[in-house]
C-alpha cells in the first residue's frame, strides 16, 4: 500500500509540471502568433504568400481564353506542379520559413528583448516549442491559402469542367496532398531556420547554404540526396515533375517512409535547438 502511495505522490508533481508547461505554450503560443501576424517582419511574409495567388490569378485569365481545350487539364496539372515545386515549394515557402522562424530568437535578440522571456520563470525548452508552434501556425495559415488559392485560380480559367475536375474528380485528391507538403516543408523547414537563428549571429549565410543545397539536390547522388528535405517534399508529388536532363535519378521515397522521416527530422532538431538554448548566453553588445 505504501508503494502504490509513493508512486501516486511522485507522478502527481510530474503530471502537474507538464500541465505547466502545456499551460505556458499555449500562453507564448498566443503572444507570439500575434507577433507574426501583425508584427513589423509580417509585412514581408505576406508578400511572400500573395505572389503565387496573383501569378496564377493572371494565367487563369489566359486559360480561360482556352476551355474548349480537352487536354487544358492535362496541360494544366503539369503547369501547377512545375509552379508548386519550382516557386512555392522550393523558393516562397523556403524562405518565408527562413523570415519567420529565424527571427523567432534572432529578431528578439536584435530588438533587445529576449531577456524578458530568460528572466520569466519558464523553462527553455518550454519557450523553444512555444515559439516554434506560433512560427508553425503562421505560415501554415498563410502558406495554405497560397497554396489553395492558387490551385483554385488555376481550375477557375478553365471554367466548369476545371472546377467539376477540382471538387468531383482527382483534383480534390490532388488538392490534399499538395496542402499536404506545404504543411511537412512548414515543419520541417521550420526546424532547421529555428536551429540557425539560434546558432548563428548572422543566419542569412548558412540560410543561403541551406537553400543551395537544396538547389542542386538535382544533382547529388542518390545518398546525398537523402540528406535534406525537399527529396522527400518532391517524393510526395501527385504530379511527377522532372528534374532535368543533368539530374541523377534517385528513387522516390514511398510515403509511409517520407512523412515519419520527415517527423522523426523535426524531432531531432527540435532537441538540438532546446540544447542549445539551455547554454544560450544573451550578448547585445555585438548586435
Amino acid at each position: 500500500m505504501s508503494t502504490s502511495t509513493e508512486a501516486l505522490n511522485f507522478e502527481a508533481p510530474r503530471l502537474g509540471r507538464r500541465a505547466l508547461w502545456f499551460r505556458q505554450i499555449a500562453a507564448i503560443l498566443r503572444l507570439e502568433v500575434r507577433k507574426n501576424f501583425i508584427g513589423k517582419r509580417a509585412i514581408l511574409l505576406y508578400l511572400f504568400a500573395a505572389g503565387p495567388i496573383l501569378l496564377m490569378a493572371a494565367l487563369s485569365v489566359q486559360l480561360g481564353t482556352h476551355q474548349s481545350n480537352p487536354n487544358n487539364i492535362g496541360e494544366a496539372n503539369i503547369i501547377f506542379a512545375n509552379l508548386y515545386e519550382g516557386l512555392i515549394l522550393r523558393t516562397i515557402i523556403f524562405f518565408g520559413c527562413a523570415w519567420t522562424f529565424m527571427n523567432l530568437f534572432r529578431g528578439e535578440v536584435v530588438d533587445r528583448s529576449l531577456h524578458y522571456y530568460f528572466l520569466a520563470p519558464v523553462r527553455r525548452e518550454v519557450l523553444v516549442f512555444g515559439k516554434y508552434f506560433s512560427g508553425i501556425v503562421a505560415t501554415l495559415v498563410l502558406f495554405t491559402i497560397t497554396t489553395a488559392g492558387s490551385l483554385m485560380f488555376l481550375y477557375v480559367g478553365l471554367g466548369s469542367s476545371g472546377m467539376d475536375y477540382l471538387s468531383n474528380g482527382p483534383g480534390k485528391g490532388q488538392a490534399m496532398t499538395y496542402l499536404g507538403i506545404t504543411w511537412l516543408a512548414c515543419v520541417g523547414y521550420g526546424a532547421v531556420f529555428l536551429v540557425i537563428g539560434l546558432f548563428f549571429r548572422n543566419p542569412m549565410i548558412p540560410a543561403l547554404i541551406a537553400y543551395g543545397w537544396e538547389l542542386i539536390n538535382f544533382l547529388l547522388p542518390p545518398v546525398l540526396k537523402k540528406i535534406s528535405v525537399i527529396h522527400y517534399l518532391h517524393s510526395l508529388a501527385p504530379v511527377p515533375v522532372s528534374e532535368g536532363p543533368f539530374a541523377l535519378v534517385a528513387e522516390p521515397t514511398p510515403a509511409y517512409l517520407s512523412i515519419p522521416g520527415l517527423l522523426i527530422f523535426t524531432a531531432a532538431v527540435l532537441a538540438l535547438a532546446s540544447y542549445r538554448i539551455r547554454r544560450m548566453q544573451i550578448t547585445y553588445g555585438g548586435e
